[in-house]
Order: C-alpha cells, then structure tokens, then sequence
C-alpha cells in the first residue's frame, strides 16, 4: 500500500524508521499505559467503561473468542500466529468506522494479576486491548489495582 507524501508516494516497505516517529510513538504507548493504570487505582474496573460501545465490544468479544481464559497468561505466540492474526484482524476490523485509534500500538498486560512490565506487557492493537481489558474489567478482575491503591493511601 503506497501512502502519498508532499514528494510523492511514499512505500512503508521502503522507509527507514524514523527516530523522531519512533519516540513520538513510544511516548503515546506509555502515556495510554499510565493513564489506564492511574484510572485503575481511583476506581474499581468492574465500574469502569472504557468506550461508548463497552458492550457491543465484550458481547462480539465473546462470540469472537468464546474460549478465551481471562485469568489465564495471553499466549502471544497464539496471538500472534498466522491463525490468531486472521482471527483478531477480522475483530478489529469491525470498528474501523467506530473507535478512533482502533488499530493503534498499546501495551497490554499478559496477565490480570501482574502490573505493567517489560516481561509482563505484549504488544497489542487498541481494540485488542479494549476487549480483553473491558471483558477483565467485567469479571472484575482488575478491581485488586483499586484495593491496592487504596490501601496504600
């Protein structure tokens, strides 16, 4: 796919990466991962709602993925395979037209009961977080991040 630019058209394919884009990126990563963390400590998740259409995303979530383990580590090598690719694309796709940043790059948690880090976080597509986090929050499997907050307060 060819983008175009002020001197033509532009192949992603042919681009070097470009330092300044690459922090401008990895700073958005963070401030997402912060935000939600620091939201998470001020209120229980299972109160929580992360877009306007928290439960149209879990319900298709469950169709999608009705096996999916909420407690269980996320298999990235799953997730990531040629098959957990097609699955998750033909998902995300769906609010392409309904949720800005839809395919953007977020971290999430492998596991509801780690906090963010370098072992402990995958690479993910904004809607991949939106529905493993909202069906998490759901099952109130984020609420111990409040408890703890608000303990150590």
């Amino acid at each position: 796919m060819a983008l175009s630019g002020p001197a033509g058209p532009i192949d992603p394919n042919e681009t070097d990466n470009f330092e300044e884009i690459e922090k401008q990126f990895a700073v958005k990563v963070v401030e997402h991962m912060t935000t939600y963390w620091a939201i998470l400590e001020k209120m229980p998740g299972s109160k929580l709602r992360l877009t306007k259409f928290d439960d149209d995303i879990l319900d298709h979530f469950k169709r999608e993925f009705p096996d999916y383990d909420l407690k269980a580590t996320i298999d990235e090598d799953s997730m990531k395979s040629k098959e957990g690719k097609e699955r998750w694309r033909n998902f995300i796709n769906e609010y392409e037209k309904k949720v800005d940043d839809y395919n953007f790059g977020t971290m999430l948690r492998a596991n509801p009961a780690w906090e963010y880090g370098e072992k402990e976080s995958i690479f993910a597509v904004r809607m991949q977080f939106y529905a493993i986090e909202i069906a998490r929050n759901r099952a109130g499997l984020n609420d111990w991040i409040h408890e703890k907050a608000q303990k150590a307060s």
